[in-house]
């Protein structure tokens, strides 16, 4: 049982040692290097691609696969391969037949070599950023199949078509061994690199991303048409918005975020219910300074609450309003406008949900990179769709009460307001405000500001599994 090997163009001498290292195995039927111009290596035919994760790079290595399996190997960085983890792969993709096998590896960044295990992919694994390591086993059909199914000419959108298909035709199985190295060089922390996706260089990628997407949900019966229920705005609230912080040790931050609400200019009453997760470094007695009536100081009797849960605390309150609004203890509201802009959209779209769009800055309020971020992808057509593709929705959120209430926000610290968001897009629509009505302070103490990949992992783990609900629901309700 043999492999062709698919190698991406990584310089002469990188290049030339992965290929002397896969020509120890005798697993390895051919090698193919990918690169976008003609280059020179010992002994290995070499395929001329433009863009490597191309329909047209995808069809190449189809025409080229003679033997019972494809390894990808299309991270153009240092590799090494580990002892017999050509033959592991092979090992298990035959006893599995599985479509394709993706494995954990070592990562080696500036001197450092650790073990990077990645995550066991499930059918809500839909983020095209999905990491599946440095190397990928896929049966030849799946790649024959792909030849002949996919027409569209995407640049960049074909590696991850492929590996959508190769999920309705069976399973992607991880195998928790750590079979190779690769060098990292992008050295950012994790919280500089989660906003890649939105810059302006990256939206004609992002386009074939969402089209390549909505091609697999119609496939596997979970494409939702934008057929959404009447939203019918009851009275009898105390006051028309509220705004929901929910707060713990924040000191440095919470007084800009409660000046930010309280300076706001709206034609309608609003309130402000902070719900003071047991703070321990004077965030409380700060709070309990204001004398504004308009400030509701609620700290919990419950000692197990993450940020949903404060969320429910809040939003199941007696004086919470027709809508709640939501600020992070360490963000502000863009301009003395913001809520009058959501309460207005709510109106206007008669929806169940707002999402604005938000400003990156710093501690000191300096605009940073990428600048705006303002989720283009949501789309009044296709924007429930696009939402199963992406790990976030923008901000700030804003809720019509009784429908949030009904629904329940997840009693977590991460990804809360993410479920509830795909859960409210799968009946009602969301309402979209484009320009910046928020600030998004960027700072050491931000919860996802440097992550290890044990937290990454889990984070990532976390909204696949809320993906793969919200599918089956969706496939549920579709039927």
């Amino acid at each position: 049982m043999k492999t062709d090997i698919f190698v991406a163009w990584c310089g002469q001498k990188n290049t030339q040692n992965l290929i002397d290292q896969l020509r120890q195995s005798q697993s390895v039927a051919s090698i193919f290097v990918l690169a976008p111009q003609a280059v020179q290596v010992k002994a290995t035919d070499v395929i001329e691609v433009e863009e490597l994760y191309s329909t047209q790079c995808m069809k190449a290595i189809a025409e080229r696969t003679q033997s019972e399996y494809a390894l990808l190997l299309l991270q153009n960085s240092q590799l090494g391969i580990g002892q017999f983890a050509i033959e592991r792969l092979l090992q298990l993709a035959e006893n599995s037949d599985a479509t394709m096998l993706y494995a954990d590896y070592y990562e080696q960044k500036e001197a450092v070599f650790a073990a990077h295990p990645v995550i066991t992919y499930q059918e809500g694994s839909l983020r095209d950023d999905f990491n599946f390591g440095p190397a990928q086993l896929y049966r030849a059909d799946v790649l024959k199949t792909f030849e002949a199914a996919v027409t569209a000419d995407w640049k960049h959108a074909g590696y991850y078509a492929l590996r959508l298909l190769a999920s309705r035709m069976g399973e992607l199985l991880r195998v928790p061994e750590l079979l190779f190295t690769m060098t990292e060089t992008d050295t950012r922390k994790s919280g500089e690199k989660q906003f890649d996706y939105v810059t302006s260089s990256a939206r004609e990628r992002q386009i074939e991303l969402e089209q390549a997407c909505t091609v697999h949900l119609q496939k596997i019966g979970a494409f939702l048409k934008p057929d959404f229920q009447q939203v019918d705005f009851a009275d009898g609230f105390p006051v028309e918005a509220s705004v929901v912080i929910p707060v713990r040790n924040r000191i440095k931050t919470i007084k800009d975020a409660v000046d930010s609400v309280l300076s706001q200019e709206c034609n309608f009453p609003f309130n402000l219910i902070i719900v003071d997760n047991h703070s321990t470094d004077g965030t409380t007695e700060l709070l309990q300074s204001y004398k504004d009536e308009r400030l509701i100081h609620v700290v919990p009797e419950r000692n197990d609450l993450g940020i949903g849960g404060c969320w429910n605390e809040a939003v199941f309150h007696s004086q919470c309003g027709r809508f709640a609004i939501q600020l992070d203890s360490d963000d502000l509201y863009y301009d003395d406008t913001t809520l009058q802009q959501v309460v207005d959209t709510f109106h206007k779209e008669q929806c169940a949900m707002v999402i604005g769009s938000y400003q990156m800055c710093n501690f000191k309020l300096e605009e940073i990179p990428p600048g705006l971020i303002d989720h283009k992808e949501w789309t009044p057509e296709n924007g429930p769709n696009n939402a199963l593709r992406i790990n976030g929705l923008g901000a700030p959120r804003a809720f019509y009460t009784p429908i949030f209430r009904e629904i329940r926000i997840p009693n977590t610290s991460y990804g809360e307001d993410y479920a509830m968001g795909l859960a409210i897009s799968r009946h009602w629509k969301i309402g979209r405000i484009y320009k910046p009505i928020y600030r998004c302070r960027r700072w050491e103490d931000n919860s996802d500001a440097s992550l290890d990949i044990a937290k990454q992992n889990a984070h990532n783990q976390y909204k696949d599994a809320l993906r793969t609900f919200e599918l089956k629901a969706r496939m549920k309700k579709l039927q």
